[in-house]
């Protein structure tokens, strides 16, 4: 087992950094310094973050506005906090955003990626217990049919700028792996759901604007299935994976719990009248179905043997009692989401944070 000590994590404002970030400090015995590097895009939020800052800010948590296409800063950054492991989350996301605006895709995705992995190969020729723990995605493998899942050995064959960038930059991993000898580890996940999320995903759009009764936008026949995941089952195969994986291997993580979008967004039209006191098909007269995406994969599904059978990894998190605590956390949270869809959010950032990115001097 690793013994992890000064890790950096990129993007860990947005959605999934967040909530490793609080996994970490909450339910594991790691006592080293975790530095968050994030540019702060529309997607990431440091205030998501602001009780862990406060508690162990100045001694184990360290916050750094910088991008990761800044290679003088990042390399300032392993510097100061000597940094034996990255886990990098940083990634444009969005499937939509990256047809209409594939730059950021290929800048963020391939140019950040290759950044750090030039500066762990400038800093840790020679080392041991180090790690680039690579972040990734199951749309990389393109679309299934009706039958098959996604395994660890499927050919790559992306169909979005979003995904090609992904594949490019998994590509660039292994490539550091097998010609520098970098130590790295790979997941490619389902899609995620729980706190936190970005309201312009799925579940937390269609409660969002079940709240303002806003339409349901659903592409297409919503008949395009997805394997959906439950952050906190994400964030603990990544610990797993981070004490247990072996360098150069690539670990399939899922949820094994396919949905369509359509029975997707009816089940949650349902959970949301239970707990608005509202009639069981209130919401879904919000429905409505949209023109269908450029080039939307029909279906994913992930086989996950192998992470289970070789580092003994398991979802500990049922559909049912995740999409409960997705919900009531947005309910919980109105506040939250409301500052995000007004963009004050952005303002209190500037105020807050824009101020401590590092010098470019």
């Amino acid at each position: 087992m690793r013994k992890l000590k000064n890790i950096m994590v990129t993007g860990g404002s947005g959605f999934v950094g967040t909530n490793f970030i609080r996994y970490i400090f909450d339910k594991t015995d790691f006592d080293g310094i975790i530095v968050n590097v994030d540019k702060l895009t529309y997607a990431g939020n440091p205030h998501n973050l602001i009780d862990i800052e406060k508690k162990f800010g100045t001694k184990r948590y360290f916050f750094k506005k910088v991008d990761i296409c800044d290679y003088k800063n990042i390399n300032k950054i392993f510097k100061q906090y000597n940094v034996d492991t990255i886990v990098h989350f940083a990634a444009e996301s969005h499937v939509d955003r990256s047809i209409f605006g594939p730059r950021d895709f290929i800048e963020t995705n391939i140019i950040g990626t290759f950044n750090l992995l030039e500066l762990t190969r400038e800093f840790w020729a020679g080392k041991e217990d180090v790690l680039f723990h690579h972040i990734s995605t199951d749309e990389v493998y393109g679309s299934l049919g009706k039958n098959g899942y996604f395994s660890e050995t499927t050919p790559y064959n992306p169909n979005s700028p979003y995904s090609a960038s992904k594949a490019s930059s998994d590509h660039l991993v292994r490539a550091y792996f097998q010609t520098y000898g970098i130590p790295v580890t790979l997941s490619n996940c389902s899609n995620n759901y729980g706190p936190y999320q970005f309201p312009e995903k799925l579940i937390p759009l269609m409660m969002l604007n079940m709240l303002e009764e806003k339409p349901l936008p659903v592409y297409g026949d919503g008949k395009n299935i997805r394997d959906w995941l439950f952050v906190d089952d994400h964030i603990s195969a990544v610990w797993t994976i981070l004490n247990k994986g072996k360098a150069g291997e690539t670990y399939n993580i899922g949820g094994e719990n396919e949905w369509e979008n359509i029975k997707l967004v009816n089940v949650l039209c349902e959970k949301m009248a239970l707990l608005t006191g509202k009639e069981k098909d209130y919401y879904k007269k919000l429905i409505e179905f949209v023109k269908d995406r450029p080039g939307h994969d029909r279906r994913y599904a992930i086989n996950c043997d192998k992470i289970k059978n070789e580092i003994g990894w398991k979802q500990s998190v049922s559909f049912d009692e995740g999409l409960e605590r997705t919900v009531q956390w947005y309910l919980i949270n109105k506040l939250w989401a409301a500052n995000i869809k007004n963009g004050s959010y952005r303002k209190w950032i500037d105020v807050n944070y824009n101020k401590r990115n590092i010098s470019l001097q």
